[in-house]
């Protein structure tokens, strides 16, 4: 399957309709005014859908424990919903692995600020920093 924006409101709907497990990232654990994180997520729970709750903050949510990161996600979920300002957490650098190429993403992140890194495994530079190289 190919990348893509998507905005077709058919395939939206498409993929609400098929999604079976959804990581919530930035997931509140109680109802709060303006909270959507919260109320979202309880609403997918409630219709059936698997919902894993991504927050370093907190324990649990909808009666169920939390990760702190996507990284410990056991699973690829169908759905990652963020619940993040795009501004509250933005890396200094994005990396991508050794064997991954994106010209255009990787221009678009450099057109908005980023340094971005291709195709490079990222083990082998702390390697050399814990050599003191």
């Amino acid at each position: 399957m190919s990348g893509a924006l998507v905005e077709d409101e058919a395939v939206l709907t498409a993929i609400a309709r098929a999604m079976k497990t959804v990581a919530v990232v930035g997931i509140k654990d109680r109802n709060e005014p303006d909270a959507p994180a919260y109320s979202v997520s309880r609403l997918l729970a409630d219709s059936g859908v698997r919902v894993i709750g991504v927050n370093p903050k907190i324990k649990q949510a909808l009666g169920q424990p939390t990760i702190a990161t996507l990284a410990e996600l056991g699973e690829a979920p169908d759905i990652v919903d963020v619940f993040r300002r795009s501004d509250d957490r933005r890396p200094a650098v994005v990396w991508l692995q050794s064997g991954i190429r994106h010209d255009e993403s990787a221009a678009r992140l450099v057109a908005a600020g980023y340094r971005v890194v291709q195709d490079r495994c990222l083990g082998v530079y702390r390697r050399r920093v814990e050599r003191g190289r």
